[in-house]
């Protein structure tokens, strides 16, 4: 009869544990193993000698170690630790569920920063379509409240016919107005002309006509001249003069009547020596001189860029018959800045008729070697052959 083990052997401890990984106890391992799950009979089997059984036993014990009760209840023990082996956790396997956790960890936190800038990008959208919408709404108003509305266009539908009579009555009228336009161009090119025609005879006539509107005495055509024993000498430059100007029609300088000429322009002048000569101009009559006029071009037609060689100072006489008796009229300057004919009223008073004056040049503008005179007119009223020096006449 086999015996129960007793209470507490399975967990009590035992200093001495025998070696069952042995061939000796895995032999008694599993004859123990046998006889605890029941294969081994308590007695003799029926029909078999109790002798011979006992022999056998006997020869089984003798072949094998003997084990004691406390050995068989620790291997029931071991056999059950070993069936149910304690539950142990890695560090290795720690460290992965870490690992796994922190990668969770930001791909939540990766997630959420997405989520939030969606969040924003959807907020920024809305405000940029309710702004649009204002905007579009206003627009609208302004439209429809600020502009103002436009005119229907007429709503009938027109017939063939009658489209084309409209059109050709609208060309009729266009034609229409293109002959007034022709009329009225043709009008204007006339009236055009025909004021181009006055002005231009306004013009040649201011030209023609002497703008100092005074008679002049002084002038070739009415029988002027000048008296040239009394007049200076002619300028002559001797570092230009050639050979062949010697002859008349190869000279150029001009004579002292070039005074009494109405052509001035730049060049056409009287030079004599130095800045100080005179001119004697016999009048076609006896006058009673009242204004004495100089013409000089100005400075800005000058060939020589100024007009230094003008006459500045001068001094104006009146001659009688005899030619020796002058009568000093006055002393006057001519400013070559101000117009390029200059009147200058003469102190004959009481009136004296003259059959000559006398224009004495003092001074001129600066230039070394000549003095230049264009054109000298004189001014006052004619008086009869027979009449006295004092005699006063009709106006010429």
């Amino acid at each position: 009869m086999r015996r129960s083990p007793r209470p507490g052997s399975a967990t009590s401890p035992h200093k001495h544990t025998p070696n069952f990984y042995s061939d000796n106890s895995n032999s008694s391992v599993s004859v123990t193993s046998g006889d605890s799950s029941g294969h081994r009979s308590a007695g003799p089997g029926p029909g078999e000698p109790e002798g011979r059984r006992a022999r056998g036993s006997s020869c089984e014990l003798a072949g094998s170690p003997v084990v004691s009760e406390d050995q068989l209840d620790l291997l029931s023990t071991l056999d059950l630790r070993q069936e149910m082996p304690p539950p142990r956790v890695s560090k290795n396997f720690l460290n992965l569920l870490l690992q796994v956790l922190s990668v969770l960890l930001s791909l939540v936190g990766d997630a959420l920063v997405i989520v939030y800038r969606e969040v924003c990008s959807i907020r920024f959208l809305l405000t940029a379509v309710s702004l649009l919408s204002l905007f579009l709404a206003a627009l609208w108003w302004g439209l429809l409240y600020l502009v103002p509305p436009l005119e229907n266009e007429p709503q009938e539908m027109l017939t063939l016919s009658e489209y084309h009579e409209r059109v050709r009555s609208q060309g009729q009228q266009l034609q229409q107005l293109q002959a007034e336009l022709d009329k009225l161009h043709k009008e204007v090119s006339s009236v055009r002309a025909a004021n181009n025609e006055r002005v231009a005879k306004i013009v040649f006539q201011r030209l023609n006509e002497d703008f100092v509107r005074k008679p002049d005495y002084a002038l070739s055509s009415v029988g002027a001249s000048i008296d040239l024993e009394k007049t200076s000498h002619d300028y002559e430059d001797a570092n230009t003069a050639y050979f062949w100007n010697r002859f008349s029609f190869w000279n150029y300088a001009r004579p002292p009547t070039v005074i009494l000429e109405p052509d001035v322009f730049p060049g056409n002048c009287w030079a004599f020596e130095g800045d100080q000569g005179q001119v004697v101009i016999r009048l076609p009559g006896r006058v009673q001189l009242s204004d004495i006029t100089l013409q000089h071009p100005p400075p800005s037609v000058a060939h020589t860029g100024g007009a230094n060689s003008a006459p500045r100072d001068f001094a104006v006489y009146g001659l009688q018959i005899d030619d020796k008796t002058e009568v000093f009229l006055g002393k006057f300057t001519f400013d070559v800045e101000k117009s390029e004919i200059q009147t200058f009223h003469l102190q004959n008073d009481p009136p004296t008729a003259f059959p000559k004056v006398k224009i004495q040049i003092l001074s001129n503008w600066g230039h070394p070697r000549f003095t230049c005179l264009y054109r000298v007119r004189a001014h006052g009223m004619r008086t009869s052959e027979g009449a006295g020096d004092s005699a006063t006449g009709e106006p010429h």
